[in-house]
């Protein structure tokens, strides 16, 4: 169960949102119940002893750290540290009557929602097993190929082919040995050599690749980490740690193996992702019922009226991984064949006059919050590019696909820093790139919510890429 950091995390707020829930139905059924044929529990009495039952559920857990990184370790330690806190409330309890000398019904309803609580637990540890080993897992179950077959190589493969519910080990790719599809060791085979790994990965749906070579070290790895990007496909380092450690590297450890990265992504780190959904689903219910709900009436009878169409433009554009997705917004120009293939440029024919003024207030991009509620977008991401403008740009701009390990956003660090808009030349395209990576590589909340505000400014401010 602890083997991934991100398991670890999600399991433990999973168990704590779950936790205070059947711990407040617990009283609730108890006391519903139980207040039905006993007039001396008041409402006053009840909110005190609900008080009671949530303060000694929450110490008992702390004391017996039933929700720390250790105890998720191993599903085991959850049972044994949850049995220890439910032992611990019991003697809270007994210390209570004591101490209140309460009367019979009172004892009796206390021991009553312990009781229920107590059978709650069980069911809860049951099902949330269940869901954790069988369903989450197999929902983020990972293919893994390895390249360089070598001691930490067959190593690793020991490691991934011990973890089946959460990696698929899918072969070595090492240019040592001539032979294709050779078993080693009885964990795994010598696919091929190490050029052919990332048409291997792209054919089989591999999403990360572990070298135990370094780039510094063979030519092919380092054409490897180059295609890698252009295919959005993670290349990992797993080096030996005898040896000396370039300071350019990220280090992080899968199990006891040291795992080495080009490039630090904060968004690969489960708890950061969570918060970042949290943050987008919040912003964008916010923003659907106190501004959308009456905008959008509004500007369906503007565009109406100017022209002949829909109110919505929905396009297919590149999202997180390189997966295509329906893009929406409101239509700012007339109904054309060209707008899957041109962008939009300065004084455009088919720009009507609402959708100028959408277009430069940035309005036009409003109905992507629905976007983000759907797990298309975030708010904050490199923008989306229509699937001609992808396919075109990868093939010239070295590093282009690595923004697309992120999902696309509204509003974007290369746009806040004046990167929107037509892309008259390469040149702009590659600084659009560069900011997206920057931003990508330094992601955190408070950058997010900074880019929020300066593209807030922007709008009122007026942009001359805003078109």
């Amino acid at each position: 169960m602890g083997h991934n950091k991100s398991y670890s995390y999600f399991h433990r707020m999973f168990f704590m949102v779950s936790d205070f829930f059947i711990v407040n139905l617990s009283f609730f059924t108890c006391y519903s119940v139980y207040s039905l044929s006993n007039s001396s529990i008041t409402s006053q009495m009840g909110l005190k002893y609900l008080i009671l039952f949530n303060l000694t559920w929450l110490v008992s857990a702390a004391l017996m750290r039933l929700y720390a990184v250790v105890t998720f370790e191993k599903i085991e330690e959850v049972y044994r540290q949850s049995g220890k806190t439910l032992l611990m409330q019991a003697l809270f309890f007994v210390i209570a009557l004591l101490v209140m000398g309460k009367g019979d019904n009172e004892k009796k309803f206390l021991i009553f929602c312990y009781s229920i609580l107590t059978v709650l637990v069980v069911i809860s540890r049951f099902f949330l097993t269940y869901i954790s080993e069988f369903i989450i897992k197999s929902k983020m179950h990972k293919k893994i190929a390895i390249v360089g077959y070598n001691e930490t190589g067959v190593e690793l493969a020991k490691y991934f082919t011990g973890n089946t519910n959460i990696y698929s080990f899918e072969g070595f790719f090492d240019n040592g040995n001539d032979g294709h599809h050779l078993a080693v060791n009885g964990y795994g085979q010598i696919v091929g050599p190490i050029e052919q790994c990332i048409d291997f990965a792209v054919e089989n749906n591999i999403q990360e690749i572990y070298s135990t070579i370094l780039p510094e070290d063979h030519d092919d790895v380092n054409r490897l980490v180059e295609i890698a990007d252009r295919n959005c496909v993670r290349v990992k380092f797993v080096p030996d740690m005898n040896t000396q450690v370039d300071n350019g590297y990220r280090v992080h450890y899968l199990g006891q193996f040291p795992v080495m990265t080009l490039r630090h992504e904060p968004l690969q780190d489960i708890s950061n992702r969570v918060k970042k959904r949290f943050f987008d689903i919040v912003l964008s219910l916010g923003i659907m019922i106190f501004i959308l709900s009456w905008l959008v009436p509004l500007l369906a009878i503007l565009i109406k009226l100017e022209s002949k169409g829909p109110v919505f433009f929905k396009q297919l554009r590149s999202g997180r991984d390189n997966k295509p997705f329906w893009c929406y917004k409101f239509r700012s120009m007339k109904v054309n064949s060209n707008s899957d293939t041109l962008q939009a440029t300065k004084s455009d024919a088919r720009i009507t006059k609402i959708g100028a003024f959408l277009r430069k207030t940035s309005l036009d991009e409003f109905p992507q919050f629905l976007n983000v509620l759907k797990g298309d977008m975030s708010i904050v991401g490199p923008r989306p590019h229509m699937l001609k403008h992808t396919e075109k740009y990868s093939a010239i701009i070295n590093q282009f696909m690595v923004r697309q390990f992120l999902k696309p956003g509204v509003t974007g660090w290369a746009q806040v820093n004046g990167y929107r808009g037509e892309t008259k030349n390469i040149e702009q395209m590659e600084k659009r790139v560069e900011y997206d990576i920057w931003y990508m590589e330094r992601w955190s909340s408070m950058l997010d919510i900074r880019i929020i505000f300066m593209t807030i400014i922007n709008i009122f401010r007026g942009e001359e890429q805003a078109f």
